[in-house]
């Protein structure tokens, strides 16, 4: 019964050498996500700064 169970239990090394490549190429992609998120946010947030003092420009240009 100890080699049924056994056999039941995979330790092949190509798959687990496959899924440690899978891993850290998922692992890098989430990293290149998360920096692309955080740079879009920053342009996000330059675009909207930028839209705020130009609609404050046009305001002041407007008769009271």
């Amino acid at each position: 019964m100890a080699k049924a169970l056994m056999g039941h239990v995979h330790d092949d090394v190509r798959t687990t050498a496959v899924l440690a490549v899978e891993n850290r190429r998922l692992r890098r992609r989430v990293e290149d996500l998360e920096a692309l998120v955080l740079r879009l946010q920053a342009d996000n947030d330059r675009l909207a700064a930028a839209a705020r003092d130009e609609q404050r420009a046009v305001e002041r240009l407007q008769p009271a």
